[in-house]
């Protein structure tokens, strides 16, 4: 007898387009300080461009863990020490429950990449390199401040690349016990064989009004900085 699937739809488009954007935004950001920056004219200029999109993308994200559809919310995929620990332990064993947002070790790894993007991003905002590029509020703390900045923002981004690395160690053990994660980020949709143990009500729909104003809220965050 073959087992029920249960599919169900957990990622919805905008959570989809944030993740893809994200990992673009991110690639560029990197490229353009790790490497020459060949082709790009002027690659300390969409270097800051691209942190530009990664705060509005950020800021959309952190409005939609408020008020978006159920498994893109934080209340849904953050869990406490106990439950985390009891999860990080049986996944160890191949005995982890599934779950159809992140699940409790998973969810605070995402929360991790957050904040440390959002402090690499929000500290370029203060710096320059002296030579063709001052970014937005580059002076507005005082060259103290702004040294200690830069010097963070060095050290940040390396912490960020063994971040991504877990996050992608993570993936593929996942991939590994039968988890499809990528094409679930590709469709939206994750199957199970059991029902997951975060299953929420399947006909929850995000009101569109949140929606706009998530992304008009984001737009106009990235806008102002583009232009400032």
């Amino acid at each position: 007898m073959q087992s029920r699937t249960t599919r169900i739809a957990v990622w919805d488009k905008l959570i989809r387009l944030f993740h893809w954007s994200l990992l673009a935004a991110v690639v560029i950001s990197f490229y353009t300080t790790k490497t020459t920056g060949q082709p790009f004219l002027f690659p300390i200029e969409v270097h800051a461009q691209s942190g530009y999109i990664i705060i509005g993308l950020l800021v959309f994200r952190f409005i939609w863990g408020l008020v978006g559809s159920p498994y893109a919310r934080f209340s849904t995929f953050l869990y406490g020490p106990k439950k985390t620990a009891g999860y990080a332990k049986a996944l160890m064993t191949r005995r982890a429950p599934h779950y159809a947002s992140h699940n409790p070790v998973g969810g605070w790894m995402v929360v991790l990449l957050l904040v440390s993007l959002g402090f690499q991003v929000l500290s370029g905002l203060f710096l320059s390199d002296d030579i063709f590029f001052q970014a937005p509020l580059y002076g507005l703390l005082g060259p103290a401040v702004g040294d200690v900045l830069a010097r963070l923002h060095s050290l940040n981004s390396d912490l960020l690349l063994i971040l991504i690395g877990l996050h992608l160690v993570g993936l593929v053990w996942h991939t590994l016990q039968g988890e499809r994660l990528v094409p679930a980020m590709l469709t939206g949709v994750k199957r199970f064989s059991n029902v997951p143990a975060d299953e929420k009500p399947a006909a929850y729909r995000a009101q569109k009004r949140y929606a706009i104003g998530a992304l008009l809220v984001a737009a106009g965050v990235s806008g102002w900085l583009w232009f400032y």
